[in-house]
């Protein structure tokens, strides 16, 4: 496993890293020694970046994640959870700075640790963006001083959001998702100013949620038709070279320098290895070139957030 610095800080992060969502059967249902059991095999491969969310499953993956780090030594993982969005209600969200201290005490005792390395805002084109600028980042720098959390960061989809924060904040680090994949690697456009002010990058699902792999995009998900066709063009043309396009779309997505680690999620101790294993080969250029080209003329993006219509 490859250790990358995640901007400013002084955490390495492993580039493969684990995504608790499934803990919290947000998929499908699981067990809850399965899902222990998949975090023990990605801590032993050398997985040692674990995140998670009240939101993922309304608390019950940081449940299951708490149960699976008991008795392991705090130095063997780094750990970031959220606040802001909770569930099972979509529209279940409060950006006020008395809601983030109690989530993060909430959170705390789910997971048995006095503290996270990594605290991030969730979502935040849902929130008003006056009260992220103006209560909530000032809170997450307030924890962060008071030495409640190491790190403070913000996550989301559309990008304009990153952009407004960093200009205003010395944040840490963000976590981004489906916007570094082999349909759509828009974070690039953003990625000189995050380096140059130091911000961690952390890139989740490369796949797309779903996507770029051979079962397909869930009858849920947000993108339109025609990326949904491009997509199995693309996973057509990984079959018939004998690709599995989610080992490519894996090895694109953890090949940018600037990309300290590409959060993957399952409860699934088996995908976790293969998911190791992928990560230690390079991705073939010219299929990477070949998959691209599917999607040069495709609108690969959709509305995220309260203004659904934003420039993103």
């Amino acid at each position: 496993m490859n250790y990358r610095q995640l901007g400013k800080t002084d955490l390495k992060l492993s580039q493969v890293s684990y995504g608790a969502s499934p803990l919290g059967s947000v998929f499908r249902n699981i067990s809850e020694q399965e899902g222990i059991k998949t975090v023990h095999s990605a801590l032993d491969l050398g997985i040692n970046y674990l995140d998670v969310s009240p939101y993922y499953g309304d608390t019950v993956a940081e449940t299951v994640l708490g149960k699976a780090l008991k008795g392991i030594s705090r130095d063997k993982y780094i750990l970031s959870t959220k606040a802001g969005r909770y569930g099972p209600d979509f529209a279940d969200f409060d950006f006020s700075a008395q809601r983030i201290e109690a989530s993060l005490d909430e959170s705390c005792a789910r997971l048995g640790v006095n503290e996270v390395d990594i605290l991030f805002l969730h979502d935040i084109e849902f929130a008003d963006m006056r009260q992220v600028l103006e209560e909530s980042i000032p809170c997450l720098l307030a924890l962060k001083k008071a030495g409640r959390i190491r790190y403070a960061g913000v996550t989301g989809y559309p990008l304009k959001v990153f952009s407004e924060v960093i200009s205003q904040y010395e944040i840490d680090c963000i976590l981004t998702y489906c916007r570094y994949a082999l349909y759509d690697s828009s974070l690039t456009s953003i990625i000189p100013k995050l380096d140059e002010a130091s911000v961690g990058i952390i890139n989740a699902s490369p796949t797309g949620m779903g996507l770029l792999t051979e079962r397909g995009a869930p009858d849920w998900h947000p993108g339109n038709e025609q990326l949904k066709q491009a997509s199995l063009k693309a996973v057509s043309l990984c079959q018939s070279k004998g690709v599995d396009i989610t080992a490519l779309a894996l090895q694109f997505a953890i090949d940018h320098p600037s990309i300290a680690s590409t959060l993957v999620g399952t409860a699934n101790p088996a995908n976790i290895a293969k998911n190791v294993e992928w990560a230690s080969r390079q991705a073939d250029a010219a299929l990477v070139s070949e998959i691209q080209q599917i999607f040069a003329d495709v609108p690969c993006t959709w509305p995220s957030g309260y203004e659904q219509n934003q420039d993103r």
